[in-house]
């Protein structure tokens, strides 16, 4: 089934453009807005949109700084909460139904402890993950990677500027090992090396150092307080980040955790059936309540 797609520039007040796109009825209102991760990447959600337009509009942009989003000046997740505040706002959308993915879910957290008004149900997919989590994930990600592989990526990040062939030779490597599945995860890995691009890395350490200097750990008691009635976590069990992160979050936050087994960071990819029964039955429950 096909649905109507709407595109669109909106301004922000620092005068950053963000490129957006909606597909469904943009009359119907709650609209679900799906947030996309990185950071410093574009939008990559197009194949998750269609599988819950026909339950309410789904709105996806690209971040500034990324895709069709052009922005020179700094990042901070500040910054990106607001963007997102005064997109609803061109939408015309009063509340939303936030759907963030990796990055997505940590800035779909971050929007509900400023905006929890305007927060209408909140799945947060593959993140925000907590604690140290980095650690388990780096060895994982080493864990599927071969010694070779594992020197050849640490190569090309140490090469003052690299080439375009040596960019999705850096990217393929450091995303192949985010899938469950090692041969269809490095396909994935080298198809997205060249379409999602270009990536803004300097936007990715600034986001990163704001993260840091300000982690969601510390805010924590006051998101549980904040989060809507209808809030969920979603994970892929073969995930290299740790779900057991995401178990000790959802116990923070007494929130539900649906594992998706076989699949990895991105799960819509290895579990299509899976996610998409699940996504219908959150936005049913989120648009009927």
């Amino acid at each position: 089934m096909t649905w109507k797609e709407t595109q669109g520039l909106a301004s922000m007040t620092d005068a950053a453009q963000l490129c957006w796109t909606a597909l469904g009825d943009t009359d119907r209102k709650p609209a679900v807005v799906l947030l996309h991760g990185g950071p410093g990447l574009p939008d990559y959600l197009g194949d998750v949109a269609p599988l819950i337009a026909d339950l309410a509009p789904v709105y996806r942009y690209d971040q500034r700084g990324a895709g069709r989003s052009p922005w020179r000046g700094a990042h901070s997740l500040a910054r990106h909460v607001d963007d997102l505040a005064e997109l609803l706002d061109a939408w015309d959308v009063p509340r939303a139904v936030l759907i963030g993915h990796s990055y997505g879910a940590d800035l779909a957290s971050r929007f509900c402890l400023r905006h929890s008004d305007r927060v209408a149900a909140v799945l947060l997919m593959c993140g925000p993950f907590t604690g140290d989590w980095r650690t388990d994930y780096r060895a994982e990600r080493r864990r599927r990677m071969t010694l070779a592989q594992q020197e050849r990526r640490r190569a090309l990040q140490e090469l003052p500027h690299r080439t375009e062939e040596q960019e999705v030779e850096l990217l393929t490597l450091s995303w192949f090992t985010d899938h469950a599945d090692p041969v269809r995860g490095w396909q994935w890995a080298a198809q997205d090396a060249r379409l999602r691009r270009p990536v803004n890395w300097s936007m990715n350490d600034e986001l990163g150092s704001d993260g840091r200097a300000d982690p969601l750990d510390e805010h924590l008691a006051d998101l549980r307080a904040c989060l809507p009635e209808r809030a969920e976590l979603l994970a892929g069990a073969g995930d290299p980040r740790p779900v057991s992160a995401l178990q000790s979050l959802a116990l923070r936050l007494d929130l539900p955790l649906t594992r998706i087994e076989d699949a990895g960071h991105e799960p819509w990819l290895e579990q299509p059936d899976a996610v998409r029964a699940h996504l219908r039955r959150f936005v049913q429950g989120a648009v009927g309540a």
